[in-house]
C-alpha cells in the first residue's frame, strides 16, 4: 500500500482525508505535517483515535522553511508515494505577507521536495476563485482573474509548481468546500441563520437568490484527491463541483427550512445603493449585527469556546459567482457521491458540531 505525506492535515480537508484513507485502508503509513497540533484544533474523539494510532504520524512544521523538509519527508523512513498539499492560509483579507509565506512559498518547498525525493505524485489544491467571476460554469481552462486576495496568492502558488522540473503533479481547483468539520464554506451561512431564529427577524441577503455559490462536499473532495493519485494526467488541472449548480436561493430555502425563518434578497439595484459608500460599512454592519447575538446564543447554551462565527469578510460581500464546471474529472472515472446541497446534510454538519460542543444544540429543526 501507499506511502502518503500529507501537508495540512489537520484542517477542515486534511482530517477528512485522513480519516477516509485510514477507513478504507488505503495506506500504511500517513504522516501528517502542520503547524497546528491535533488535540487543541477541534477534532473530534473518533478522529484523534486514527492521528493517534499507528497508522498516521504526525510531524509539526513551518511548511514553507526549506530546513524542515528533510526532517519532513524523512520521517518514519519517508520514501512518500503521494504528496497532498492542503496547507494554505484559509482566512480572508491577510497581509500579502501571510500569503505569501502559507501559500506561495509552501507550495513552492513543498513541491520541490516532493520532486528531490522522487515522490509519483504531487497534489496541489488550490482554489476556484482563481477564475474571472462569472454566472457560466466556469472549465478549466476559463480566464484567470482571481478576485481575492487568497485567490491570487493561490494561483501563484499553481504557478510556482508548474515550474519545479521533473515533478509529476495535478492541480485541483474546488468550488467551496463544506459538509463535518466546514468553518468557511457554507457553515457561516447556518450560524447566521441560528442568529435570525434567536433574533426571531427575517434574514436578508445582498444581491439576489441566483448569485452562484457553487459547492462540492468534503468527502467527494477527499475521494478526487485519492483518485487523482492515480488517474489523470501529469500537468493537469481538475475543477471540483458537484451537479447541482448551488446558487444563494437554494443555500437559502434550506436555511429557512432547518431554523424555520424566512429569508428575502435586496436585488442587485438596491444592494449597489447600499454598498455605494463603501463595502467596508455594510460588513462592518452586518458583522455588529450577527456577533452580539451569536456570542450571547453560545453562552446561555455554556458554550464558551468555539471556532466557529458569523464573521462577513468584506471580500466575499461582492457580487463575484463562484460558477464552475466540475465535470472534467468525470472523463478519468471519478463519480461525484453527493450531487447538491440538503437540508439533511447540512443538519450533519451542525449535528457534528453539536456534538463536539461548538454549536447550540436545539436551534436547528
Amino acid at each position: 500500500m501507499a506511502r502518503v505525506l500529507i501537508a495540512g492535515g489537520v484542517g477542515f480537508v486534511g482530517r477528512s482525508l485522513v480519516t477516509y484513507l485510514a477507513a478504507n485502508k488505503l495506506s500504511s503509513l500517513i504522516v501528517v505535517a502542520d503547524k497546528a497540533l491535533p488535540e487543541v484544533s477541534g477534532l473530534s474523539q473518533a478522529e484523534l483515535a486514527v492521528y493517534k494510532s499507528d497508522l498516521v504520524a504526525y510531524k509539526q512544521s513551518n511548511l514553507a522553511k526549506e530546513s524542515s523538509m528533510e526532517k519532513i519527508f524523512t520521517t518514519s523512513g519517508g520514501n512518500f508515494d503521494f504528496v497532498i498539499n492542503l496547507a494554505a492560509a484559509t482566512k480572508y483579507s491577510q497581509p500579502p505577507e501571510v500569503y505569501k509565506e502559507n501559500v506561495v512559498d509552501t507550495a513552492r518547498t513543498l513541491a520541490t521536495a516532493a520532486a528531490k525525493y522522487k515522490c509519483k505524485r504531487f497534489i496541489h489544491v488550490s482554489t476556484a476563485q482563481v477564475y474571472d467571476a462569472g454566472n457560466s460554469g466556469r472549465k478549466e481552462d476559463a480566464k484567470i482573474k482571481p478576485w481575492t486576495a487568497l485567490a491570487k496568492a493561490s494561483h501563484e502558488a499553481e504557478e510556482a509548481v508548474k515550474a519545479i522540473a521533473g515533478l509529476n503533479f495535478v492541480i485541483v481547483r474546488p468550488a467551496i468546500i463544506w459538509g463535518p468539520g466546514d468553518i468557511g464554506g457554507l457553515t457561516p451561512r447556518l450560524i447566521v441563520g441560528a442568529v435570525y431564529k434567536k433574533l426571531a427577524e427575517k434574514m436578508e441577503l445582498l444581491w439576489t437568490k441566483d448569485l452562484n455559490i457553487n459547492t462540492v462536499h468534503v468527502r467527494d473532495v477527499v475521494r478526487a484527491l485519492w483518485h487523482l493519485t492515480s488517474k489523470g494526467d501529469s500537468g493537469a488541472t481538475y475543477n471540483l463541483s458537484d451537479s447541482g449548480n448551488t446558487d444563494q436561493g437554494a443555500v437559502s430555502d434550506l436555511v429557512a427550512e432547518i431554523f424555520g425563518i424566512k429569508t428575502s434578497f435586496m436585488g442587485a439595484m438596491m444592494t449597489k445603493l447600499a454598498t455605494s459608500v463603501s463595502m467596508r460599512m455594510v460588513a462592518d454592519t452586518a458583522n455588529d449585527k450577527h456577533l452580539k447575538p451569536w456570542s450571547d446564543l453560545c453562552k446561555e447554551h455554556k458554550i464558551f469556546d468555539t471556532p466557529l462565527t458569523p464573521y462577513l469578510d468584506e471580500e466575499l460581500l461582492y457580487n463575484n459567482p463562484t460558477s464552475v464546471d466540475g465535470n472534467k474529472i468525470t472523463s478519468t472515472g471519478f463519480a461525484y457521491d453527493v450531487p447538491k446541497v440538503t437540508a439533511d446534510l447540512l443538519r450533519e454538519v451542525i449535528r457534528d458540531y453539536e456534538a463536539k460542543g461548538f454549536f447550540p444544540k436545539g436551534i436547528a429543526n
